[in-house]
């Protein structure tokens, strides 16, 4: 599945990993409901990983973003 494909489905509460991904990466996810100090925060992506801390912010690269191996994960 390409990023352009898996992006909506980001959007609406899934979550993605790279078949090509082979370290500790899990899946990310798309945080779009996050304040702090009672103002409303941008979207943004986390990644989360079989690593301490688990959660980490995730910014996909040129690769991430042509690559055609998405898929979907529960």
């Amino acid at each position: 599945m390409t990023f352009e494909k898996v992006l909506p489905e980001l959007k609406a509460g899934k979550k993605a990993v790279r078949q090509g991904w082979d370290g500790s990466e899990e899946y990310i996810f798309v945080v779009s409901d996050d304040t702090r100090n009672g103002e409303t925060i941008n979207p943004y992506f986390l990644i989360r990983t079989k690593e301490e801390p688990a959660l980490s912010q995730f910014m996909p690269n040129s690769c991430d973003i042509l690559a055609d191996d998405w898929k979907l994960v529960e």
